[in-house]
């Protein structure tokens, strides 16, 4: 059993959490790093190939026909071909829900830094304003209770149930758009988009990216929100378009975003969002806390242990 590993960087640094449960299964090679030009070279004549983010094509698999198992550092799979996948006898498997606590914890860090102005406040601190000001009370920027405010919450799959958990314990009221309203249960009102997006207070996104969420917060969309709506996206690049959400942080159509995931990641220099005006943007970070990657690894390494034995488990394709 051949075993590659494309770009181990993604989940480890400085081996602060370990691959030894992948690595003991077989005959291992790690890149910490791997451009997409040279997935199929590193792979060569492996059996299972270990990724997050890198595109296992058909062409890849073309190229590399003992491949038979794709494992990935993630939920999200839309990097892999599924149908090549199907063809070449590959199953493809993910961790499902392991950033569950991680990513809906992220998504109150951004909702409470700009109802709270945590980090205005920060700086201005540090810029000496309060050491230069005559009373203890220095509240010239405004601040926000939660309590009382509507979340829509757009997906509601594991994630968006926690956020749903956590924004009750704020006094929040919770809606959701979803493709399964029948299961939305107490505590949570299912109602559609366009009341969603015109009624929230907050609108925060917890939905795959496919071709129904491609692009869903798209002008049209962003028009119909208030204009003190607060928009998190910890979810997937895609299902926003950047270029409307930049004009509609610009020209205030609403009041801020925060966002932890871009259409292209790295951040590219010419991102419409770099400069946009209240705009908090994190480096695709809320699923990176140390405990929750030492979950993800966990599950990978069981996914492969699984298939050797015979036995696979979260497998996406072939269905």
């Amino acid at each position: 059993m051949k075993i590659v590993i494309l770009d181990s960087e993604t989940v480890s640094r400085g081996g602060d959490v370990s691959l030894d449960g992948i690595t003991s299964l077989g005959e291992s090679e790690v890149y910490g790093f791997t451009p997409n030009d040279e997935v199929a070279d590193k792979i060569g004549d492996a059996d299972a190939v270990i990724c997050n983010k890198c595109l296992i094509t058909e062409e890849v698999f073309s190229k590399c026909p003992n491949l038979k198992y794709v494992g990935l550092f993630a939920t999200g799979y839309n990097n892999v071909d599924l149908k090549a996948a199907d063809k070449h006898g590959a199953a493809v498997c993910n961790v499902p829900a392991y950033s569950t606590d991680s990513v809906a914890q992220h998504t109150f860090a951004l909702i409470l830094n700009h109802f709270n102005k945590i980090r205005a406040y920060a700086d201005t601190v540090d810029n000496g304003d309060w050491v230069n000001y005559k009373l203890f009370t220095y509240f010239y920027i405004p601040t926000y209770e939660l309590k009382g405010m509507r979340i829509g919450i757009i997906g509601y799959g594991s994630i968006g149930r926690r956020v749903a958990e956590i924004a009750r314990v704020f006094g929040m009221e919770v809606v959701t758009y979803t493709r399964s309203p029948e299961k939305v249960g107490e505590g949570a009102k299912a109602v559609s988009l366009d009341e969603l997006l015109r009624t929230s207070d907050v609108v925060t996104m917890h939905c795959p990216l496919n071709e129904q969420t491609k692009e869903m917060i798209n002008k049209e969309a962003l028009e119909k929100m208030k204009p003190t709506a607060y928009f998190v996206n910890t979810a997937r690049g895609g299902v926003v378009n950047e270029y409307d959400l930049a004009d509609a942080l610009n020209n205030e159509v609403i009041a801020g975003a925060g966002i932890d995931a871009l259409t292209f990641e790295p951040m590219r220099e010419d991102c419409p969002l770099r400069n946009a005006k209240n705009a908090t943007i994190t480096p695709h970070i809320a699923w990176a806390p140390k405990q929750t990657r030492i979950r993800l690894l966990e599950v990978v390494s069981s996914n492969l242990k699984a298939w050797i034995d015979g036995k696979p488990q979260n497998v996406v394709n072939g269905k």
